[in-house]
């Protein structure tokens, strides 16, 4: 994963991604959000950087996509939650 544009997060992001096992997949996804939220936390007090900030705000949207689908997490942004 060395051409990773952001590896720091992007490393930990990905294997979220591709993570088939549940149990593991929660572990992985809260890896991700952790060293997304310690860049974005960096990224703060910095002016440059607004693609990177773009692909974190991606991210985070995959993840929070990934935690609904596959672990049932409930849609808390629509206000609508699933209880299926």
């Amino acid at each position: 994963m060395s051409e990773l544009r952001f590896p720091t997060w992007q490393k930990p992001y990905l294997e979220a991604l591709v993570e088939l096992d549940l149990k593991t997949l929660s572990q992985r996804i809260a890896a991700a959000e952790s060293a997304i939220f310690l860049r974005c936390r960096a990224l703060a007090v910095n002016p440059d950087g607004q693609q990177e900030r773009q692909a974190l705000d991606d991210a985070l949207f995959s993840l929070r996509c990934l935690k609904r689908q596959k672990l049932k997490f409930p849609d808390w942004e629509s206000g609508h939650v699933r209880m299926d």
